[in-house]
């Protein structure tokens, strides 16, 4: 083979390459779209559950999922539900884009670079996984806002996206050292889980691979509740830290010692039936259908 013909078989691995990557973030940035779409007011409902202090008896459910909407109509009620679907949108899109998208690239190099270290395929995408969960952090700022228009609407009242961010600067990053603790084991788990599912199932494939819907949906399935159960405590403090008002700030050390002395222990866990009943399909949606899309552009775009 010469030079040139060798150079023209790098070109070609190149062109794959670039080519499996573009149909990565189509699937996982259309897979996105779709879960804005269907599965917002569900995020907002599970927010509001998780920033509620009180109890949620006596008819009180209500008030605290639907606030000032609570005695309206159907549809205001309804409407009630879609607080930040600007922020979200941004947000969720961008966030399965990089997530869903970016993981099997860091598997392809944690794969081919470190299977001496990890040297099985569930320990690997989970090892992805986690790294992809950490780097999350860099959209931090679109999600404290959005989390802010679901539970805490006022403190944004009157004031563009501009202001805010000139205004807030890095305290639109609190809650950092949280939610980077809350990502690397959840996003650990949701690729481990479901790799595991997937071997499991006599696949031993990527996550792109050659699944059915059905099996794509299943090993999702599996991740995501691992995911919940492990993130669920760290997400509670990770949305009453960031749900404070921008002047009223209180650190992660201070949440947990209030819900200890005045929640108690099971605390950590509100919102988690509510999360797994229909935050889980949400998420479940999204990573069979990302990963579906990502064997379909990748066989298009060839």
């Amino acid at each position: 083979m010469t030079v040139a013909s060798a150079g023209e078989v790098d070109d070609g691995r190149r062109g794959r390459r670039g080519a499996s990557v573009t149909a990565k973030m189509l699937g996982a940035g259309t897979s996105g779209i779709a879960e804005l779409a269907l599965f917002h007011p569900v995020d907002t409902v599970a927010k509001r559950l998780m920033a509620n202090k009180g109890s949620i008896g006596g008819g009180r459910l209500g008030e605290v999922i639907f606030r000032d909407a609570v005695g309206k109509s159907v549809l205001q009620r309804w409407g009630s539900l879609f607080p930040g679907i600007g922020f979200g949108g941004a947000y969720k899109v961008l966030q399965r884009t990089y997530k869903f998208g970016g993981q099997p690239v860091v598997f392809d190099y944690v794969r081919r670079n470190h299977s001496d270290v990890l040297p099985s395929r569930p320990l690997q995408q989970a090892v992805a996984g986690s790294i992809m969960g950490i780097g999350e952090v860099a959209l931090l700022p679109l999600d404290v806002l959005k989390i802010r228009a679901q539970t805490n609407p006022s403190v944004l009242a009157g004031k563009g996206l501009l202001q805010i961010v000139r205004c807030e600067g890095l305290a639109l990053y609190r809650g950092i050292g949280w939610t980077m603790a809350r990502n690397a084991p959840g996003s650990f788990a949701l690729f481990g889980g479901n790799s595991v599912c997937k071997q499991a199932m006599g696949l031993d494939e990527t996550l792109t691979g050659r699944a059915t819907v059905l099996q794509n949906t299943i090993a999702s399935a599996g991740g995501a509740l691992a995911s919940i159960a492990v993130a669920q405590p760290l997400d509670v403090i990770k949305v009453r830290v960031q749900n404070r008002p921008f002047d009223a700030p209180q650190s992660g050390a201070t949440v947990v010692g209030n819900l200890l002395r005045n929640e108690g222990p099971t605390a950590f866990f509100k919102g988690f039936s509510p999360k797994v009943m229909v935050v889980g399909p949400k998420l479940v949606f999204s990573m069979a259908l990302a990963q579906t899309l990502m064997r379909f552009f990748a066989d298009t775009i060839g």
